[in-house]
């Protein structure tokens, strides 16, 4: 699995899509809802669900990060399944804290 900067993924098995923002140092395999994610623009099955245990959700607009890898990816359409990277779960990144203008 390529994960380059800009790259777009999609999951197999609900309506999630992602871009990667920032590579993972080491090859991995993104997933979402336990399956790999798959090309932006692949056919998938429309009857695919979420694994047990990885049906958290992602939300859009919302960066997602592994501390480990360094991998980091901006969910760009929400879905059921929960975002991993070779099992990995991945967490919601906060935001910047912007200094005060007193």
């Amino acid at each position: 699995m390529d994960l380059k900067p800009g790259s777009r993924w999609k999951s197999a098995v609900c309506t999630t899509e992602v871009v990667v923002v920032r590579p993972p140092s080491a090859p991995g395999v993104l997933e979402c809802g336990g399956a790999p994610m798959v090309p932006h623009g692949t056919a998938v099955a429309p009857d695919a669900a979420p694994a047990a245990g990885r049906a958290a959700g992602s939300v859009v607009g919302k960066r997602y990060a592994d501390a480990e890898s360094g991998l980091e990816a901006l969910c760009a359409k929400a879905g059921a399944g929960s975002l991993s990277l070779s099992g990995r779960a991945l967490v919601v990144r906060d935001a910047k804290k912007l200094p005060a203008s007193d």
